[in-house]
């Protein structure tokens, strides 16, 4: 694909990142509360989201895994599209996060309560669920949510198990301390897919990524976080890319295309290289911009 194909792409991705950055304080996105029609993906991979916030199902012989519980009000449109695919909501065996903020992490304790579903998180994120309270750096734009107890803290590489069912826990930090991007193997069209669900590579506009004498950054490392999550993604083989808002790979334009082109329009490594490099860009302009703007005041 020439540079001049990819520029449209391009700059739709960079949009994309500036709302999700700035989304988080304003008036809740209705695409995150309308609901739609549940649909497969892969082999035994669903998606029960919203029309952006994304979750996803993993069917297996010993039960289920959810991947994201999203806004407090979220459960009763996830469990309608579990079962209106035909599949039980108590079985429900694991609940699994990209990120521990609000809108992705704020309907973790209804599910628990409802499924008894064993929470798993990733060690960075572990202080926000339990708490409730992601505002740990930065976030001043971030709600609360209830809290809920973690059954099991995940590290970097770490796998959850179930039925035969591998997925692998990578630690992409920056986004929050413990953005997690999820990898596994599906089965489609008689051949192995590799998928990556991309948790989180934009930083709120609250967020400091570098330090100066009079604002010094959100965390510590907060940027080299950044950085090495994008260097784990690129390395991550990808065939069908998702992520933890359907806009982060286009999905309703490709559900657009799904009647004509059938489960191939998830299919897009090219896409996943393209959002990468696109994260990558606005958080490197977003630091330099406040290098700058430090030299100027300091």
């Amino acid at each position: 694909m020439t540079f001049h194909r990819m520029m449209p792409r391009f700059a739709g991705i960079l949009l994309m990142l500036l709302a999700c950055s700035s989304l988080l304080r304003a008036q809740i996105n209705p695409d995150w509360t309308t609901s739609r029609r549940p649909f497969r993906i892969a082999g035994n991979l669903y998606y029960v989201g919203s029309r952006d916030l994304a979750a996803y199902l993993v069917v297996t012989p010993a039960g289920n895994i959810l991947i994201n519980a999203n806004l407090e009000s979220s459960p009763p449109q996830i469990r309608a599209s579990v079962e209106s695919l035909g599949f039980r909501w108590l079985d429900t065996r694991v609940l699994l996060n990209s990120q521990a903020h609000f809108d992705h992490a704020a309907g973790n304790a209804e599910v628990v309560r409802e499924t008894g579903a064993k929470l798993m998180v990733m060690d960075g994120d572990v202080q926000p669920m339990e708490t409730g309270d992601a505002h740990d750096f930065g976030g001043s734009d971030l709600q609360r949510f209830p809290p809920v107890h973690v059954a099991r803290v995940l590290h970097d590489g770490d796998t959850v198990r179930l039925g035969g069912t591998v997925l692998t826990a990578h630690k992409t930090a920056g986004h929050t301390r413990g953005c997690t991007t999820w990898t596994m193997q599906v089965m489609d069209q008689g051949r192995t897919r590799n998928v990556v669900i991309v948790g989180g590579f934009a930083a709120l506009d609250s967020y400091r990524l570098v330090d100066s004498p009079k604002r010094p950054a959100s965390y510590p490392g907060i940027l080299t976080d950044f950085e090495h999550g994008f260097d784990v993604e690129r390395s991550l083989p990808c065939d069908i890319f998702l992520g933890a808002h359907g806009s982060y790979f286009d999905m309703q334009q490709k559900l657009s295309r799904l009647p004509k082109d059938g489960s191939s329009v998830w299919i897009d490594p090219a896409g996943y290289r393209e959002a990468i490099a696109a994260a990558e860009k606005s958080i490197e302009a977003k630091a330099e911009a406040q290098r700058q703007q430090a030299a100027v005041k300091e």
